[in-house]
């Protein structure tokens, strides 16, 4: 599996992969005011500079992505998304050790998930990160996590 920058150009792709991929977190809390699901392209395209954006492609089309980027010594890890028919085969996990190695400077780790996204918890406990607050978030809790 190829993991690549993305580039500008990606950026209509990866807003509508995003907003397939948070369907299930929006569902979870019964919340459809999600940022990830709001987000207009605009938006997005104004983003894309200030971070690193890496994604997985297959026959030519965006399967998963993520985005990081550093601020006083920590990596703000977030918008981590699989195509729904790809989850589970660690595409996620893979696209998380490359942000982490992009920025291997970094004296800290930190992203966040909604409190009923299991898997998710599950995938970062496991990848070293603990949790260290929790906010609601209109009808989200959503759970931080760190890694140093």
């Amino acid at each position: 599996m190829l993991i690549t920058q993305a580039r500008l150009s990606d950026s209509e792709e990866l807003l509508a992969l995003q907003k397939l991929a948070y369907q299930s977190e929006a569902e979870l809390n019964n919340d459809d005011n999600i940022p990830p699901l709001t987000q207009t392209l605009t938006q997005y395209i104004e983003e894309f500079p200030q971070r690193l954006i890496l994604k997985i492609e297959k026959n030519d089309r965006i399967i998963a992505s993520g985005q990081a980027y550093i601020e006083n010594d920590t990596c703000y890890i977030g918008r981590l998304i699989v195509h729904p028919e790809f989850q589970g085969q660690g595409l996620g996990s893979a696209i998380l050790d490359q942000l982490e190695q992009e920025y291997s400077s970094a004296k800290r780790f930190e992203l966040y998930t909604g409190e009923k996204s299991i898997r998710n918890l599950q995938l970062y406990q496991r990848k070293g990160y603990r949790i260290f607050k929790q906010e609601v978030l209109g009808k989200t809790t959503v759970i931080f996590l760190e890694k140093f």
